[in-house]
């Protein structure tokens, strides 16, 4: 398993500082929001992925991964019903895949609860079936690209739309591409599941679903910082086998970035240093 930092944490540094701080707190990788990269992320380019992954590897680091895909530009939506909005928002998504793929990234996280959410008036089944149509445009351009594009449930204080793994796991099913999956986010998990996140690992792993894994706290601080169970998790990465990506999302950055990042690193560290 590896480990990655998720780079908005420390987007108040330039991204060769961010990468220093990351290689120093024991992580592998970083998985990038494109909204920290460029304040129009249409704007980025092969050569600007390039550039960010030979920065990341002259700290020891890889891209492992892109997420917040949707922040930036404003006014995009997946779950619009107007097809030209649609369109442009499926075609910047490609963008996104094509600029993972040149960073040496193996998985993007499409969480972006905004852009899913049912526009007035729609139905929620309306927007799943609206938001659905739009992954599945995607999913042969991510599989070209050899990245795997995952569907991320969120909290029902997010979007009403997929919020379990199963759910999400309906979906991939639906659109029945290899490069479409989905993930767990232990603070949406923690919110909207009734099953406990080591079982849902162990069971969407077996079933070949699950293909990234986010870790913080339900109080949306870093992983460590609350109450929700960490150790169990990683345990069940580990009785599975599981050699993806763990990347570390808090939101709230308690006591500062730096501290925040330092103290998530060293406690997911230090369990997974026990499990070996």
């Amino acid at each position: 398993m590896k480990l990655s930092l998720c780079n908005e944490v420390l987007r108040h540094l330039p991204f060769d500082e961010q990468c220093r701080v990351a290689a120093a707190l024991g992580c592998q990788g970083l998985e990038l929001a494109p909204f920290t990269l460029a304040d129009d992320p249409r704007s980025l380019t092969e050569a600007d992925a390039k550039r960010f992954r030979d920065t990341a590897a002259a700290h020891g680091l890889v891209i492992s991964s892109l997420h917040w895909l949707l922040v930036k530009p404003e006014g995009l939506s997946l779950s619009t019903p107007d097809d030209a909005l649609q369109r442009r928002t499926v075609d910047f998504l490609r963008q996104m895949i094509d600029f993972a793929a040149a960073c040496g990234a193996q998985v993007l996280v499409h969480g972006s609860p905004n852009q899913r959410n049912p526009m007035p008036g729609m139905s929620l089944q309306d927007a799943l079936a609206r938001v659905e149509s739009g992954w599945a445009a995607l999913a042969p351009h991510a599989a070209a690209a050899g990245v795997v594009y995952c569907i991320e449930p969120l909290s029902r204080a997010e979007t009403n739309v997929i919020n379990t793994v199963a759910e999400a796991a309906a979906v991939v099913d639906r659109i029945g591409s290899s490069a479409m999956r989905t993930m767990i986010d232990l603070s949406a998990a923690a919110q909207s599941e009734t099953e406990a996140s080591d079982r849902l690992i162990s069971r969407f792993l077996a079933s070949g679903h699950l293909a990234h894994v986010q870790v913080n706290d339900r109080n949306r601080r870093g992983p460590g910082q609350g109450d929700t169970p960490v150790a169990e998790p990683l345990r069940a990465l580990k009785a599975a086998g599981y050699k993806g990506w763990i990347a570390i999302e808090p939101f709230d950055y308690h006591p500062d970035p730096l501290g925040c990042a330092a103290y998530s690193a060293g406690h997911v560290r230090g369990i997974l240093e026990t499990l070996t």
